[in-house]
């Protein structure tokens, strides 16, 4: 042990990455650094001090080089995600617009509640160069600037003013990010002199630290009232959300159904909760779910929600479920236990479905309820099977997706956000294997999908190196950010990315047309203020980055082109255009709520108007 008064003197960045450095984790009784390494574009408020710092622990904090701030923290949060939030990597970027872009980023971690730690530079705390390149200034508070907006985004949030101040700092933002209940992303605003400061830290600080992740026991009253209403119900159905992945409680979300033959259905981040063929998996909920899950959802009395935040998506707007249904709500997090006058049960969802699997013995759904689900899944199957069939139709979302679904492997990862894909993929995707699908909806970010994808494949090859990543990206996604093609190829991180072009954000000119509304600056080919549209040729542009890559003009081409990309040593993208207007899966969408205009001259719009505020009239009324 080290002597409690000695002191070495680093400068605040020396200390930081020495900290970061010495923090491990257990995992499965193995201890493993809690920091993977991060994603680094250096300017003048980090390379100095930060830069310095980090090039003598490049061994053991491995330093990815971005293309962009914002695809950094996206890259950060697919590593998070396929770590289960038990790893994070952190992003360091200038001050000023290099912090600036990772604003995005962090809402998405925010929203998805993943472990993210940003370390961004700040103006000089002493003032005297004030104003300096790259400064916003606020006439009547000097003290605010462009890193105070991150508070919004942020779980944890701390300008450092003194190098002392680090000691209290590191600890609580990693206790934040490792928190199931509070967990999220950690910012440290870090003045450009500040990082430089020295400082006599005391040795101990930086001894190896071994973290466990807390695992919070539910209170005994709220879970007993739990078990009093589910042993009282006459069609209990179980939600399965993100929640149960992250507590590792899929083996006892499977064994608490098939004891009492409960019907489960997912929730898109619970996607691979359950495979594709297990008997109760009844498939996914809500607005981009399936038939069979909504029709069990409608009329379920008990509802037992496990790991979710119950998104409008999964709820249907609160429109799901029957008025009278009871809703169980299990959770680390009070907030959204409590949901819609749940029956909170806060605490941890593998110490939870324990207690109900040891107290709810001797208890099995209704034979009839529980063969009505599965009868409904059958249905649903069927209907899936022949909605991804190359040829029913123009080409499809469905139609690549079921493609794909043929030819990967059980362990493959597929990643999808934003537009249309995260529902297709959700209503369409045969899961293989538990915890291989990553679909971005918790903040349904466009410029995800390539960059999520590259960190989720950081950390894949960490883990299962001889498996694949497979990204799914509209054309809309990809041009809004394409740069880590560039990245997986420089660092050798391989992809298989489908380009599915719709000549435009095709999804919403769906919902354009749904509302009543004529097409408007959706698709390319409907903007005024483009006289003559043109398809961008993806294959040439990622080619150009360093990939393999071509265009395919079917189904068929594209079976045999994605056979080649599995063969490849780098990564490989496909494009493929498909129809904006067949290509829909058009089954499985419970009603949602969005703002439609109360007066208009046009009747299609008055009668969507009508039906939006007739769904309304299935609502729940709760908070």
């Amino acid at each position: 042990m080290q002597d409690c008064d000695e002191t070495i003197q680093l400068t605040v960045a020396q200390a930081i990455v020495r900290y970061l450095a010495n923090q491990f984790i257990e995992i499965d009784g193995k201890e493993t650094r809690i920091c993977g390494g991060g994603f680094g574009i250096f300017g003048h408020g980090n390379v100095p001090c930060l830069g310095e710092a980090l090039y003598d622990h490049q061994d053991v904090l491995p330093l990815y080089r971005g293309q962009n701030e914002q695809s950094m923290g996206f890259a950060a949060a697919g590593y998070a995600k396929y770590h289960l939030r038990q790893r994070f990597m952190f992003c360091t970027a200038s001050a000023g617009p290099g912090t600036a872009n990772l604003m995005t980023s962090a809402a998405l971690a925010h929203a998805n509640r993943l472990p993210m730690l940003l370390l961004c530079g700040d103006t000089f705390l002493t003032r005297l160069p004030d104003p300096v390149l790259q400064q916003l200034e606020h006439y009547g508070n000097p003290a605010l600037g462009l890193n105070d907006g991150f508070k919004a985004v942020s779980r944890y949030w701390d300008r450092i003013t003194h190098p002392a101040q680090i000691i209290q700092t590191l600890p609580a933002a990693i206790a934040t990010m490792l928190d199931p209940a509070d967990c999220g992303p950690a910012f440290l605003a870090l003045p450009q002199d500040v990082q430089g400061w020295s400082y006599d830290y005391p040795v101990r600080f930086f001894e190896k630290k071994v973290h466990r992740i807390r695992r919070s026991a539910p209170d005994e009253l709220e879970i007993l009232e739990a078990i009093e209403a589910i042993r009282h119900a006459k069609r209990p159905m179980i939600i399965a959300g993100g929640g149960v992945q992250y507590s590792k409680a899929v083996a006892e979300l499977t064994e608490l159904a098939e004891m009492c033959q409960i019907p489960v259905v997912e929730t898109i981040a619970g996607r691979a909760n359950m495979v594709t063929d297990h008997s109760l998996n009844i498939g996914p909920i809500g607005v981009t779910g399936s038939n069979s899950a909504n029709t069990i959802a409608e009329k379920a009395d008990v509802i037992i929600s496990v790991g979710s935040r119950l998104q409008d998506f999964t709820t249907g707007s609160w429109t799901a479920f029957d008025k009278s249904a009871r809703i169980i709500g299990i959770n680390a997090a009070r907030h959204d236990a409590m949901k819609h006058l749940s029956l909170p049960v806060v605490g941890d969802a593998k110490r939870s479905l324990e207690i109900l699997i040891s107290e709810l013995k001797g208890f099995t759904a209704d034979k009839d309820w529980t063969g009505l689900a599965q009868s409904e899944r059958i249905k649903w199957d069927a209907y899936v099977a022949e909605n991804v069939k190359p040829g029913n139709r123009p080409n499809s979302y469905a139609q690549a997706i079921g493609i794909a679904n043929d030819l990967v492997s059980p362990r493959d990862r597929v990643v999808a956000a934003a537009g249309g894909l995260p529902a297709e993929v959700t209503a369409n995707w045969k899961t293989l294997d538990i915890g291989t699908v990553d679909v971005e909806f918790g903040f349904s970010c466009m410029g995800y999908e390539i960059a999520g994808a590259w960190g989720a494949r950081i950390a894949q090859c960490e883990n299962e190196p001889d498996s694949d990543t497979v990204v799914f990206t509209g054309d809309g996604s990809y041009l809004l950010m394409n740069c880590d093609i560039y990245s997986s190829v420089l660092s050798e991180k391989k992809l298989i990315i489908l380009v599915l072009d719709n000549g435009g954000f095709a999804v919403i000119n769906k919902l354009q047309n749904n509302v009543g509304a004529e097409s408007f600056n959706n698709l390319i080919a409907d903007c005024p203020t483009i006289p003559s549209p043109f398809a961008v040729d993806f294959a040439a542009h990622a080619a150009s980055m360093g990939a393999h890559s071509e265009t395919v003009a079917s189904p068929g081409e594209l079976a045999e082109a994605f056979k080649r990309a599995q063969a490849s040593d780098k990564t490989y993208v496909i494009a493929m255009q498909v129809d904006p207007y067949e290509g829909w899966t058009a089954e499985g969408h419970t009603w949602w709520e969005v703002g439609t205009p109360q007066v208009s001259d046009k009747d299609s719009i008055k009668s969507a108007h009508k039906e939006v505020e007739d769904g309304r009239k299935r609502q729940r009324r709760g908070v």
